[in-house]
């Protein structure tokens, strides 16, 4: 229980970050913590994605992994983020991701930001 949380709070996190670099990735509100659950709801979302679809897209995509060395994993995490936008707009949620290479940018920035979180928060086991 304690992974998975330190798991979402890394995901929101990183979320956070990208949404207050990137103009294009829009996260509103009509208060903070109106934002904020959303950022927390968002990123159960992402979490959810990363754990079940990713791994498939993954090893559809294989061949091309290999080709390019990994670089092909910019292209998955942001198709991540866009399947993410477009979910979380079905669930009416105000998150938006505007543009693939805004998802890609989005999607290299959210890696970091998480893998940098990950190294700093406590870890469950």
């Amino acid at each position: 229980m304690m992974n998975f949380l330190v798991k979402t709070i890394a995901n929101a996190g990183a979320l956070a970050v990208a949404v207050w670099l990137l103009d294009k990735i829009t996260l509103t509100g009509d208060s903070t913590g109106k934002e904020v659950g959303t950022l927390i709801i968002v990123a159960l979302l992402f979490g959810l994605v990363n754990f079940l679809v990713k791994p498939l897209v993954k090893l559809l995509s294989l061949p091309l992994l290999i080709l390019t060395l990994g670089l092909f994993t910019l292209i998955v995490n942001a198709l991540m983020l866009l399947l993410t936008s477009w979910l979380a707009d079905k669930l009416d949620l105000s998150f938006h991701v505007e543009g693939f290479w805004t998802a890609v940018v989005g999607g290299l920035i959210i890696s970091v930001v998480s893998w940098a979180l990950h190294v700093v928060l406590p870890d469950g086991d």
